[in-house]
C-alpha cells in the first residue's frame, strides 16, 4: 500500500520553466483531484507568488501545499523524497544543482524526472546511482522535454510500427528537424555553457562528449554510429540537403542507451542520426552550408572561455523565456525515416509535431506528462537510470497525444 503523501512534487516550481509546468499540472489536473501534489523549493516566499498566480487559473489553488527544501542540504531533501512517489525538477544547471536530488531519490525508491541535456552529468548519475535505484525500484528518468523526447519516443513509435507491421525492427532510423519557431532556452544555454567549463579542466567529460556511445552501459556492446555530423550532405530519402541539428550530441545517445537498456530490441548493428532538412531548390546547398558554418562558429566560440563570458551576456539567461502568445504561436515538426533493413518499399514515415514553442511551451507539458506518468500509471519497467521511452513507453506516448499536444503521425 502506498502512503506517501503527495503523487509529485514539482522540484523548482518558482523558476521561469518549474511555473510554466505548475501552471499545465493546475489547467489539466487541477488542485483537488486525482492528483496530489505540492511545489517545492528553497525560498517559501517565491513559491507562494508562484501559488498565488496559480489562483488566476483554479481558485482552488491557494491551497496548493509548498514544500521548502535546499539542494545542499540531503536531510531536507531525504525528508522531500520521502513524502512522494514522484520528484519533477527543473533546477539547472543540473550538473551544478542536482546530484544530491538524485542521489536520495534512487535511495528512497522515489520516482524522478527532469530536462537535463548536461550528457556528462548524465553519465556520472549512471555510473553512481543506477544500481541503487534498479534496487529500490526508483525509475529515475532525464531528458524528458524537447531533449529527448521527440527523438526517443519518436524512435520508440516507429520500431513498434515496424515491428507490428513487417516483424522487424528498422535497421536504421533518421530524424529530420522540418519547422521550428520558438527561442532558445535560457536554462539550456547555462546548462551547455557550464558543461563547456567543466570540460575544459577534464578530459573524461571531453570524451563522453565526444563518443556516441557516451550514456551506453559501460561493458555492453557498441554499435556503428560515429561521431555526429558537422558538415552539410544530401539525403536521398528526404529530397534535400541536411545541416547537424543543435540538440543531436544529447538526443543520439539517449536513442542508443534506450536500444542497449531494451536488450539491444532494434539490433546490435541499428544505426540513429538526427539533422535539420534544408528546403530543396538552388539555394538547397548554400543555406545548409550557410547553417553548418554558423553552428561551427558558435561552437568554437563556446569552447573559448572568454568568448563563452560574451556569449552568456548575448543569450537569454536561465529564469528568461518568451511571453505566452510567443509560447502559443511556436511549434515544431520533425520527420522520422524507419529503414527496413532488406525491402526500402517498407521504409516508415512518421511525424512528431509539437503545438507550442519547443523550448518552453511543449517541453514543460512533455515533462509535467512525464511526472504524472511516473506517479500514476502502471508501468512495466523495472528501476535504474533509465530514458523516456525504456521508462514509461505506450503509456507516455499515449498521454503526449491526449494530454500535451504532441502527436506521432504515420504518413507511410
Amino acid at each position: 500500500m502506498d502512503t506517501r503523501e503527495f503523487d509529485v512534487v514539482l522540484w523548482g516550481a518558482s523558476g521561469f520553466t518549474g511555473a510554466l509546468v505548475a501552471e499545465y499540472l493546475t489547467r489539466q489536473y487541477g488542485v483537488s483531484g486525482s492528483l496530489r501534489w505540492a511545489l517545492a523549493g528553497r525560498n517559501p516566499a517565491k513559491l507562494e507568488r508562484v501559488r498565488e498566480n496559480l489562483t488566476t487559473i483554479d481558485a482552488q489553488a491557494g491551497d496548493l501545499p509548498i514544500i521548502t527544501a535546499d539542494g545542499s542540504d540531503d536531510a531536507s531533501l531525504a525528508a522531500m523524497v520521502a513524502r512522494t512517489r514522484v520528484v519533477c525538477t527543473t533546477v539547472g544547471p543540473y550538473a551544478l544543482y542536482g546530484s544530491g536530488l538524485v542521489a536520495a531519490c534512487a535511495a528512497s525508491g522515489t520516482h524522478y524526472c527532469d530536462l537535463t541535456g548536461e550528457v556528462h552529468w548524465m553519465r556520472q548519475m549512471i555510473d553512481a546511482h543506477h544500481e541503487t535505484a534498479q534496487r529500490t525500484g526508483a525509475r529515475i528518468v532525464h531528458t524528458c522535454g524537447f531533449d529527448s523526447i521527440p527523438s526517443d519516443m519518436g524512435v520508440y513509435w516507429i520500431q513498434e510500427e515496424m515491428l507490428r507491421r513487417h516483424g522487424v525492427p528498422a535497421q536504421a532510423v533518421k530524424y529530420r528537424a522540418e519547422a521550428f519557431k520558438g527561442g532558445f532556452s535560457g536554462g539550456t544555454i547555462a546548462s551547455m555553457l557550464n558543461m563547456l567549463d567543466q570540460a575544459e579542466h577534464d578530459s573524461a567529460i571531453r570524451t563522453i562528449i565526444a563518443d556516441p556511445y557516451g550514456l551506453n552501459p559501460a561493458s555492453g556492446p557498441r554499435g556503428l554510429d560515429g561521431p555526429e555530423k558537422t558538415l552539410p550532405e544530401y539525403d536521398n530519402d528526404c529530397g534535400g540537403w541536411i545541416t547537424p541539428f543543435v540538440m543531436a550530441t544529447i538526443n543520439t545517445k539517449v536513442v542508443r542507451r534506450a536500444n542497449a537498456l531494451l536488450d539491444f530490441r532494434y539490433g546490435t548493428d541499428f544505426r540513429y542520426d538526427e539533422g535539420t532538412l534544408i528546403p530543396g531548390g538552388q539555394w538547397g546547398f548554400p543555406m545548409a552550408a550557410a547553417v553548418a558554418g554558423g553552428m561551427g562558429m558558435f561552437n568554437a566560440a563556446a569552447a573559448v572561455k572568454p568568448l563563452r563570458g560574451l556569449l552568456a551576456r548575448a543569450l537569454p539567461a536561465p529564469g528568461e523565456g518568451p511571453d505566452a502568445k510567443a509560447r502559443e504561436q511556436g511549434y515544431f515538426e520533425i520527420l522520422l525515416i524507419g529503414k527496413h533493413p532488406v525491402d526500402a518499399d517498407k521504409n516508415l514515415r512518421m511525424r512528431v509535431r509539437g503545438d507550442r514553442d519547443p523550448g518552453y511551451g511543449s517541453t514543460s507539458k512533455m515533462l509535467g506528462e512525464s511526472a504524472v506518468c511516473l506517479a500514476l500509471d502502471e508501468l512495466s519497467s523495472g528501476g535504474g537510470l533509465l530514458t523516456p521511452s525504456v521508462a514509461m513507453g505506450d503509456a507516455l506516448l499515449a498521454r503526449l497525444q491526449d494530454n500535451a499536444g504532441v502527436s506521432f503521425t504515420a504518413l507511410a
